[in-house]
């Protein structure tokens, strides 16, 4: 090996050890169960197949089995966040992970179709309801300066636990469609038990001076935070842009010609990127303003998505598809530390429920939009909405955070995640 490869190859090790280093171990704890739980997603991602070619039903019926199952993830968005301020993010993780075991098992044995479709609004709410948990507890554990970084890596972790549990659930549906619910139960006990041997509470205590001081964040008390509520109103707008590569890419290529193989090689792109860049590009970005990253991967998702409407071949699609990841690999760590950000440390359950709303919202409004879109006007304007939505947003983002401090500063002025209390450990 020369010694320009040596070079390199130590470059590499030592970027890959700053990626990782000074985080605490209760994080790569919560990161673990989250990796395991990604590793065993199986009803989200095989629910349409397993109604329509198992058992018999129609797409119609498919697709309202989807809106309950996403509905119960609206429904449970706001509950999780006052149940992980109240009773603690370490009981709201078990309580969310115990449930969506328990569901999901019992989905794979219901016939009835109403029977699937109650148990199915069920796994929505009980495997949304740990989001805003570990959010909370991830911003409790991490030191300001490190919470992109931390984000990032969570983000990365869901998306290479999809990544394999898709090939891998494919596989188990060839043998048994049961299976797979059983493989995704069992797996999101593993996360329970990780959470309740290696994760303490990371609630911070607050003294009886702080409560007089500072009253209990309630909803109200989020609802009438008119930046932060700016911010969960760009993130919906954000979130329905990136929704349209799962509901409106597909319908867009079958339309002009394409197989579900084509789509399946254009959008295998997105993931390939996130797992190859997202720890790279968060080192390039975590100690940047995010006011301008926000407002530029607002553009280059709009645009990216734009872009789609002059793509004639799987090559062209796949490399739209490559813009708006970029977009997206900025995005999602830089918003959630938004969001840490300007949520008080008593509140901060309550508000990333809100915020996971947001999200869980788009989810719902992405398919109705796509369909509406495309079936009275073309995919052509699907792409130019998506434009201008993205436009909306960067103008949105660069509006609300005028004059806030730089992250940099911001980290320096907040106080350690854990003062005042014992260090926050695995032990």
């Amino acid at each position: 090996m020369s010694a320009a490869e040596l070079a390199g190859l130590a470059a590499l090790r030592r970027a890959a050890r700053d990626s990782v280093s000074g985080l605490p171990r209760a994080f790569w704890w919560l990161w673990t169960s989250t990796l395991v739980n990604r590793l065993g997603a199986f009803v989200a991602t095989f629910m349409a197949l397993y109604l329509t070619l198992d058992r018999g039903y129609s797409a119609s019926y498919a697709g309202l089995v989807a809106s309950l199952h996403g509905l119960g993830g609206v429904v449970s968005s706001l509950g999780a966040g006052v149940m992980t301020d109240r009773l603690g993010r370490r009981p709201t993780l078990l309580i969310a992970q115990t449930s969506t075991a328990l569901s999901v098992a019992l989905l794979g044995f219901m016939h009835h179709p109403v029977a699937i479709a109650a148990v199915a609004f069920l796994v929505g709410m009980a495997s949304n309801a740990s989001r805003p948990a570990v959010q909370a507890m991830m911003a409790d554990i991490v030191r300001p300066e490190d919470r992109v970084r931390a984000f990032s890596l969570n983000y990365w972790a869901i998306n290479l636990g999809f990544a394999v549990s898709s090939m891998g659930a494919g596989f188990i549906a060839e043998f048994s469609y049961l299976a797979g619910f059983l493989v995704e139960a069992a797996m999101t006990l593993v996360c329970a038990v990780v959470v309740f041997v290696k994760l303490p509470e990371s609630k911070p205590e607050r003294t009886a001076a702080q409560r007089a001081e500072e009253p209990e964040a309630g909803l109200g008390t989020v609802l009438r935070d008119s930046r932060f509520m700016g911010v969960v109103g760009l993130s919906f707008l954000i979130a329905l842009i990136f929704q349209q590569g799962s509901v409106g890419l597909p319908v867009a290529m079958g339309e002009a010609g394409f197989t579900p193989a084509d789509y399946g090689m254009a959008i295998a792109v997105n993931g390939v990127l996130i797992v190859a860049l997202q720890i790279p590009v968060t080192r390039f970005i975590e100690h940047r303003d995010p006011q301008q990253l926000l407002v530029v991967s607002s553009l280059v998702a709009g645009y990216g998505f734009g872009l789609t409407a002059f793509a004639g071949s799987v090559g062209v699609f796949a490399l739209t598809v490559c813009v708006w990841t970029l977009a997206e690999i900025v995005n999602a760590p830089t918003q959630t530390g938004l969001v840490v950000r300007l949520s008080p440390v008593h509140g901060r359950g309550r508000y990333q429920g809100m915020y996971t709303m947001s999200w869980s919202v788009a989810g719902l409004a992405a398919p109705l939009m796509s369909g509406f879109v495309i079936d009275r006007f073309g995919a052509e304007w699907l792409w130019g909405s998506c434009a201008v939505i993205g436009t909306v947003a960067a103008v949105g983002y660069w509006w609300l955070m005028r004059g806030l401090p730089a992250w940099d500063e911001d980290a320096a002025e907040a106080p350690s995640p854990t003062a005042g209390k014992p260090e926050v450990s695995a032990a």
